[in-house]
């Protein structure tokens, strides 16, 4: 049934259930069956013929009934059976049938019906027998002159694939194109004889070119795609023609269309690297990005930007067009929106900076009046920290920012609000000359606040930073205000009982006994418990969040109260004055632990808070100088030695960054000249066809891989034993989505191996693409079988499998020889990454898969085990560098990274050294991995099992 010398090109499944037709029924149907008939029998004989039948016999029954038939569908059916049918005898030569069609074929090359003829040509190009071409040549000429575009551009194809199979039988193909070029006005026979210039005379294409370069912008956008393609290529081969060309390209950067312009502006770059060339592109790429409504492609483009950006000399001339790289903040998009204020943020300067911020604020309040997209609070994130980034980078501009800013700490969304007020707290520190201003936005706002975590963060900027008497009045009389009225406790049962007063004729019963049990109206019924809901909606925020338990709040405050006090004994002589602002912070103090001890508030208040509340009561009763010291100076060096740490890691990561980017020049490095570069020594350009046609195939290599063989080598697996009959050995390739595995199979045996097949299964998120086709192998032969697996997350997977063969001449069963498994390595899916600290205990709280793993290693150093653990994981270490240094015997970090399919991985790391155990004693502790899938933590646990302890050299 299987020819294994024949190439099997296409498979076409058949249900088992239907028996395959016989050769007789087929033979009568062709011959006595009307068209619909003959279709259906055409059509079996092809799908028997793919699937390896020969069925000599019906090659005269088709030419004699069916060849002549002028059906456009048997036709077309026609042409597929000749191209698969076998055309020769064993020996190699053609048979004497094929006379007879190559006959009714130079009828078709003369068929008043233009689809008959193209088709026909289309087949042509697929003929391999120079024998069966040689008589229908003056056909295929005629052909192109013939009225209709459709024939004309597939006789160009034809004598294309003609020309470069069998050059002899048409050696002025290229003249004859290039005379047809010059009267051809359709667009797609210009660029299908355009293309074959190219590929088969280089020269004339450029002849051609020359003649209309300035024409150039009026055609069609496929002609233009290739005149690209063809100017790229003559420049990266010759450099001196560059002059000649580029003038075209910059015309092509007008074309009205989208993939005309994207490829020119790539290669305008490769040819030029001109500040003048360098903005034309970028400025056609931001066009680009704008007038494109598909997210895929703004991406795309905005990453060619970034590649821009990269080099040196480049970022310069951006920097010129950062206030139109902002005009794509207006797709909605949220992945696009970071990008582009990431690339606005790494181009701006001092020059542009003012721009920047003016637009930004605009886009800012935008977002306040929008509510019904999803992503705006994102979207209002991203922008706060833009801003943030900018005010720190220019100080100056600090001042027009924070004003806006400020609006947003009363957000309803919390994470908005929590980065405004990480700003705020910064720049108040840094700047002094702006603290009047925040401090006096800051009680604007202050009442306005909905969050609790927002509002004592407001509350130690004020407490900190408010230095002038008014403002320390200003500070308690708003905490007045939000605290309501004092007691707390007494005036929320005279509230509940005067609210309930109307209702007492309804139940009399549940008001009286609500009072007596001092305000336990949540748990009532629902005639009374409805009540309350409205009344919340009346209450000042700090009570609100009191009554609701949370008194940390309440920490924070006294501890706020307490500075602001001892504040104001020093900036006021009176003594009545200050013993009176003591003691009403102290009755502020006083009222709230009343009310925590109470059983108003939905949970009690915990003893911490007590501790904290009575700790600054004493302390405002004695008021020492030494407290004096510790509450009004002490903190603020704390948060400015937490400030003055971070910028120094940021100006580190962005040293290290620029040094990065640095093109360094070695002294003893060779010096080309080009004129003196022979033509294959044009290393200066990388070729970016063969680079993205590598891309394509996966056949790129990593930077960091120093020898590129070398580190194949490390990816080959040994599948089966040297003394099997059947070697095999796999070289797997990863390629994100793809796995392609290589095998090579070797037959050991004297015997020749028949339909040897390797079946491969896999085991876990990875599923095999298709099955690889059975080989013959000659005795000691070898050959190489390429099977693909799709890979869906990212977890350990499995391919297992055997090699099974049957020994020509003998009669047992099929051999088997069982392979061993190949494991794929989670590390080819994982990139480190980075998140801010609120991000990453988001995920922490939100991630439900984890995993513990105990540290197992004969590593005796702490920070060389982290080392380790993050070389051997890809993951990225989240905490600074300062904080890891210095040594006190125990270490917590954590790391984080995402996958390519955008999972992300934490963990934390908390490992100490056992002092006890002596200094060569190896480390001890705990890696607790999270993650959203199950598959993920526990694959990532396994590697860090595996690689835990450090292999000796």
């Amino acid at each position: 049934m299987t020819a294994a010398e024949n190439v099997c090109y296409t498979l076409i499944n058949v249900p088992m259930d239907s028996e395959p037709p016989s050769e007789m029924s087929l033979k009568n149907d062709l011959e006595k069956g009307d068209v619909k008939l003959k279709t259906e029998a055409l059509k079996k004989v092809i799908i028997m013929i793919l699937n390896g039948e020969k069925l000599p016999g019906l090659l005269m029954t088709i030419i004699r009934f069916v060849l002549p038939l002028q059906d456009h569908t048997i036709k077309k059916l026609l042409l597929v059976f000749w191209e698969i049918v076998p055309k020769t005898t064993p020996d190699g030569r053609l048979l004497q049938e094929m006379i007879l069609v190559c006959d009714a074929y130079r009828k078709d090359l003369q068929h008043p019906n233009e689809f008959i003829r193209g088709s026909t040509l289309r087949f042509l190009c697929k003929l391999k027998e120079a024998e069966l071409l040689e008589p229908l040549m003056p056909a295929i000429r005629a052909c192109l002159e013939h009225r209709h575009s459709y024939v004309r551009r597939n006789a160009v194809l034809a004598i294309y694939t003609i020309y470069r199979n069998f050059e002899h039988l048409i050696p002025d193909a290229p003249e004859l194109i290039h005379d047809f070029l010059v009267n051809e006005k359709d667009a797609s026979c210009k660029r299908n004889a355009f293309m074959m210039l190219i590929h088969a005379d280089q020269d004339r294409a450029l002849d051609y070119l020359s003649t209309c370069i300035d024409q150039v912008q009026t055609f069609g956008d496929i002609l233009q795609l290739v005149i690209v393609e063809l100017i790229y290529k003559v420049c990266h081969a010759n450099p001196s023609e560059r002059a000649r060309f580029i003038r075209c390209i910059y015309n092509l950067l007008q074309s009205s269309s989208p993939a005309v312009k994207y490829e020119a502006a790539g290669t305008l770059v490769t040819l030029s690297s001109a500040p003048t060339a360098i903005k034309a592109a970028a400025q056609c790429y931001i066009d680009l990005i704008i007038k494109e409504s598909d997210n895929n492609v703004k991406l795309i483009v905005l990453d060619r930007l970034i590649e821009l950006k990269e080099h040196p000399s480049h970022e310069r001339v951006l920097q010129d067009l950062v206030m139109d790289i902002l005009r794509v903040l207006s797709t909605p998009d949220l992945e696009v929106r970071k990008k582009t204020l990431q690339l606005a943020l790494d181009l701006v300067s001092s020059r542009n900076v003012e721009e920047l911020v003016i637009v930004l604020k605009k886009e800012v309040i935008k977002t306040n009046n929008v509510t019904e997209h999803e992503d705006t609070d994102k979207y209002r994130q991203l922008l706060v920290r833009t801003l943030h980034s900018c005010s720190v980078r220019f100080p100056d501009m600090a001042a027009n920012v924070i004003p806006v800013l400020m609006e947003f700490l009363s957000d309803n969304n919390e994470a908005a609000a929590a980065d405004v007020l990480e700003f705020v707290r910064e720049a108040i520190q840094r700047f002094d000359n702006l603290r009047p201003l925040i401090v006096e936005k800051m009680l604007e706002v202050f009442h306005a606040i909905k969050s609790v975590k927002i509002y004592r963060g407001a509350l130690w900027i004020l407490g900190e930073y408010c230095s002038t008497k008014e403002d320390i009045q200003s500070v308690m009389t708003e905490v007045r205000r939000s605290l309501g009225e004092i007691p707390i406790v007494e005036s929320e049962i005279k509230k509940e009982a005067g609210e309930l007063k109307p209702e007492e004729e309804v139940s009399v019963g549940p008001a009286q006994k609500l009072v007596t049990e001092m305000g336990t109206y949540a748990t009532q019924s629902a005639l009374s418990s409805s009540r309350p809901a409205k009344k919340e909606e009346d209450r000042p925020p700090l009570r609100g969040f009191l009554l609701d338990g949370d008194f940390f709040v309440a920490a924070s405050l006294a501890t706020t109260l307490t500075k602001i006090a001892l504040r104001y004994v020093s900036l006021v002589q009176e003594k009545k004055k200050q013993n009176s602002f003591n003691a009403e912070a102290m009755l502020l103090m006083a009222t709230i632990l009343h009310l925590g001890k109470s059983s108003l508030p939905k949970k009690p208040i915990t003893d911490d808070d007590v501790d904290r509340i009575s700790l600054c009561l004493k302390v405002l009763s004695e008021c020492s100088p030494l407290m004096n010291d510790i509450f009004n100076k002490e903190c603020r060096q704390s948060l400015s030695h937490m400030l003055s740490a971070k910028l120094e890691e940021e100006k580190l990561s962005q040293k290290k960054e620029s040094e990065k980017r640095n093109v360094t020049i070695q002294p003893d490095d060779p010096i080309s000249f080009m004129q003196l570069t022979a033509k294959n020594e044009m290393s200066s350009k990388e070729d970016q066809f063969q680079l993205s046609l590598l891309a394509a195939m996966g056949n790129t290599q990593r930077k960091e891989a120093a020898d590129p063989l070398a580190s194949k080598l490390n990816k080959v697996t040994q599948l089966t034993g040297f003394s099997d009959p059947v070697y095999a050995e796999a070289y797997v390739h990863v390629n994100q989505y793809d796995i392609v595995l290589d095998v090579l199979v070797v037959n050991q045996t004297s015997d020749t191996l028949q339909n040897c097949t390797l079946e491969l299964a896999t085991l876990g998120d990875l599923k095999l693409v298709e099955k690889p086709s059975p080989l013959t192998l000659a005795p000691h032969d070898f050959a190489n079988i390429k099977a693909n697996v799709k890979v869906a997350s990212t977890e350990n997977g499995i391919i297992f499998g055997n090699v099974v063969y049957d020994v020509s001449g003998a009669a047992s069963d099929r051999n088997c020889v069982v392979l061993s498994d190949i494991h794929i390595d989670i590390m080819d899916y994982i990139q480190p990454a980075s998140c801010t600290d609120a991000e990453f205990r988001q995920m922490w709280a939100e991630f439900e898969w984890e995993n513990k793993v105990t540290v197992n290693t004969n590593i005796i150093d702490l920070n060389e085990y982290l080392q380790h653990i993050l070389k051997s994981t890809n993951m990225k270490c989240l905490t600074p560098e300062k904080a890891l240094s210095g040594y006190c015997g125990f270490m917590a970090a954590n790391l984080y990274a995402r996958s390519i399919f955008g999972e992300d991985a934490l963990a934390n790391v908390s490992i100490e050294k056992p002092i006890h155990l002596g200094p060569e004693a190896p480390v001890t502790g705990h890696i607790r991995i999270r993650a959203k899938s199950q598959g993920m933590a526990l694959s990532l646990g396994d590697k860090i099992n595996l690689s835990q302890k450090k292999s000796s050299l």
